[in-house]
């Protein structure tokens, strides 16, 4: 009974709670990627940066792979602010075709991460900041982290100071980071944890961690035929629930005793390059704290790569 009268309490203020604007509206920015075509996506990056105020750069290149054959990309750019060295801050925004020729809603991967992105550019042109910010949005990543690839071939690595990337960044408070860029990495990783302490996150550090474009700026795992001529430091960035974060460590770095069931497959797991991947998955409250911890992050390690 208890339970019961608890339930229908928690169901009236649901509906007498008005949703907070800022939620709204970030939940509108996440749907607005749910198109039939990866160039649709595009037009909607582009949007989405001009409304925000932002003169954005569309950068086309040649891309696809062995399946697509050769198809033309674009990565999406913004600066923020001048300096001889620049910090970027990443996410892909293709979304993956699913085997019934379909084009996923791709929102938790990764329509969600580039909201937050942009949610942190719009934070940190308002900060005085030693170092140029880059916000790239890049094409491709589901054909083999193309986009990040033709970006670097482009523009070399040599003024990167640091990488930021996000892939995944759809729901949970948890957040989670990558320790697999190389040892040149661990001043990122240190404040990773010095921001997560700051605002009393739970995250999750993996010795291990799924690639994303992270990996085309640290040549981690991509063989020396694909690595850069110098890695940068880089971390790779991921929320998700508190249970699901530890499932996924297990998942990946518990090696034969996991804990797991046998055949047990983490839920994002479940969700990402599926049909599943729907706007039902996102939480907006998260695409918010992403935006706020990306630019409290940038702008720690513009502090420390100045000193």
């Amino acid at each position: 009974m208890l339970f019961r009268s608890l339930a229908a309490a928690a169901a009236l203020l649901a509906v007498a709670t008005p949703v907070a604007a800022q939620d709204i509206d970030l939940r509108a920015q996440v749907a607005a990627y749910v198109q039939p075509s990866n160039a649709a996506r595009t037009d909607v990056v582009v949007a989405q940066l001009r409304a925000a105020g932002f003169d954005p750069v569309i950068e086309t290149f040649v891309g696809g792979n062995r399946q697509t054959g050769e198809m033309e990309g674009r990565n999406v750019v913004v600066t923020i602010g001048d300096g001889p060295r620049e910090i970027l801050l990443t996410a892909h925004y293709d979304a993956v075709v699913l085997r019934d020729g379909s084009m996923s809603q791709g929102v938790v991967d990764n329509a969600a991460s580039v909201v937050g992105v942009i949610e942190a550019a719009k934070i940190l042109r308002a900060k005085d900041l030693d170092h140029r910010v880059r916000i790239v949005l890049f094409d491709q990543e589901e054909l083999g982290l193309i986009g990040a690839r033709k970006w670097i071939e482009a523009h070399g690595l040599t003024n990167v100071a640091a990488v930021v990337n996000s892939d995944v960044a759809g729901y949970g408070d948890t957040m989670m980071y990558g320790l697999n860029n190389g040892p040149q990495s661990a001043g990122v990783t240190r404040a990773v944890r010095e921001v997560c302490a700051e605002r009393a996150m739970h995250c999750v550090g993996f010795p291990v961690y799924p690639p994303s474009d992270d990996r085309a700026f640290s040549g981690a795992g991509l063989g020396d035929s694909a690595a850069p001529a110098a890695a940068v430091p880089t971390v790779s960035l991921g929320f998700q629930d508190h249970v699901g974060a530890h499932q996924m460590w297990l998942a990946f770095n518990g090696g034969e005793t996991t804990g797991l069931a046998e055949g047990f497959v983490p839920r994002v797991f479940q969700l990402i390059h599926s049909a599943d991947d729907t706007m039902e998955q996102v939480d907006p409250a998260t695409v918010k704290t992403a935006g706020e911890v990306y630019a409290a992050l940038v702008e720690r390690l513009d502090a420390q790569l100045a000193n």
